[in-house]
């Protein structure tokens, strides 16, 4: 049993890792309502892809901070939409390289607009300072 001290001392509601995750859960629910079709983590891999052009998926999985199990899966689901393609990298054959597609560079330019709307609904509590300060406290823990 827990002593008096190591109970009034640990709160779960003042914990990092407890209000990133409740935050991170309410972004998703506004991310959902706002952006038609994409899961947030779709859409990071096709923002990657519209922003730098054709990547291989590991190099994708790196920039979005998704395990290679992750994008995997990420990749199979934009394949079954028809919103990526795979195709051999030129200078190494071992590869292959996700690119949009028609359909996904148009999507990219509807949810994108989408998107910026999710982000201004999730900082919407704060001001425009506290809105800059939480990003680029953010920035630093990774």
């Amino acid at each position: 049993m827990p002593d008096q001290t190591t109970r009034r001392d640990y709160q779960l509601s003042s914990q990092v890792g407890f209000n990133l995750r409740r935050a991170n859960q309410r972004h998703v629910a506004i991310f959902q309502k706002h952006v038609d079709g994409l899961t947030p983590t779709q859409f990071a891999a096709m923002a990657r892809v519209h922003e730098l052009g054709p990547l291989s998926q590991n190099r994708l999985g790196r920039l979005t901070a998704m395990d290679s199990a992750t994008i995997k899966g990420v990749v199979e689901r934009l394949l079954a939409k028809k919103l990526v393609t795979l195709n051999p990298d030129p200078n190494d054959k071992r590869l292959r390289l996700v690119s949009l597609t028609q359909t996904g560079r148009q999507l990219m330019i509807e949810a994108t607009g989408q998107a910026l709307t999710a982000r201004a609904e999730t900082l919407a509590p704060l001001t425009d300072r506290e809105a800059a300060q939480l990003e680029a406290l953010l920035a630093k823990l990774v």
